[in-house]
């Protein structure tokens, strides 16, 4: 899940002028958003199916993105990488390790709780973002903290809901919540690294340093890392290729076009995209009293979303 670019606001005329006319948004961008958000919904649903370790999955994921990505950029970006300075690198590993550890807790939660749930968790990236941001003393505007407030108000409703059907659910909850915030740290980390750094030189090092944290968890669980049908290593293509380089890399083409606020929610349809995949494809049809927490949750995130953006 890379960090997103952010892009400046329009400025507004002053005085008596009117504003500009608002363009009309790139047809071809809002396709390509769409594609994004498509194969972002079919991760959840993809490593839930997929018969190997949750850890092993992850590993895989990254070190396959390293190898599409590695030859491109060490053949464009070979002088930028040689010339990134010490603290762009450190700054970058640490992202590369939070990533790691953003894979380590959400893909487990995938097989404890409904997929449904833990998408709607680990989607709650806005808020912690927002509660980091507070503690460098960055306020944020009062519509973030009333989208923050119905969004919690539906974590709450959603946990409530998982621990009544067991205990495993409720803490593949905890993991998906986890797996937000570390995801937070990450997206702020590269956000720093990419005023000074291309997309290209930053996302090859932070891969790169997820696979090998995830190959040290991996080998420290003594996880499985191979001997399975040759279907599963397609479906961890499928999944390298849909949610990673067709999702999160075209969300960081369109981004700059459309703008971080309708991307930021747009992808916030990942979670009823990943719930009907699951319903339609593994039967997993979330109980009636998740949909509303489900809402809320969307809910507080648009009004993040729209808030942060003014």
């Amino acid at each position: 899940m890379p960090a997103r670019p952010e892009t400046a606001a329009p400025s507004i005329a002053s005085g008596s002028a009117a504003a500009a006319p608002t363009q009309p948004l790139p047809r071809i961008d809002l396709l390509l958003l769409a594609v994004s958000v498509s194969g972002i919904s079919l991760s959840a649903p993809l490593i839930s199916a997929t018969a190997a370790p949750a850890l092993a999955i992850a590993f895989w994921r990254n070190v396959m993105s390293v190898g599409v990505l590695g030859p491109y950029a060490l053949l464009r970006h070979r002088a930028e990488l040689r010339g990134i300075g010490r603290r762009a690198l450190l700054l970058a590993v640490a992202a590369g390790a939070l990533l790691a550890v953003h894979f380590a807790l959400w893909m487990p939660s995938l097989r404890m709780t409904s997929v449904a749930s833990a998408t709607a968790l680990v989607t709650t990236t806005p808020l912690w973002t927002i509660l980091l941001m507070r503690l460098r003393g960055v306020r944020a505007p009062r519509a973030v903290w009333i989208g923050m407030t119905v969004a919690f108000a539906g974590v709450l409703v959603l946990t409530g809901v998982d621990l009544t059907l067991s205990p495993r659910a409720l803490l593949g909850d905890a993991l998906a919540l986890g797996a937000g915030l570390a995801a937070a740290g990450y997206m702020l980390l590269g956000a720093e690294v990419r005023r000074t750094v291309s997309t290209t030189a930053y996302t090859l090092v932070c891969y790169a340093t997820t696979a090998v944290v995830l190959l040290a968890v991996c080998l420290a669980a003594g996880t499985s890392m191979s001997g399975w049908p040759a279907g599963v290593w397609w479906q961890i293509v499928l999944l390298m290729v849909t949610a990673q380089l067709l999702g999160h890399s075209l969300s960081n083409r369109v981004v700059r076009t459309l703008g971080p606020s309708l991307t930021s929610t747009a992808i916030l349809l990942e979670t009823p995209g990943a719930a009907l995949i699951a319903a339609l494809w593994l039967g997993q049809w979330p109980p009636v009293a998740a949909y509303p927490a489900v809402v809320l949750i969307l809910l507080g995130l648009v009004l993040v979303a729209r808030g942060g953006r003014r």
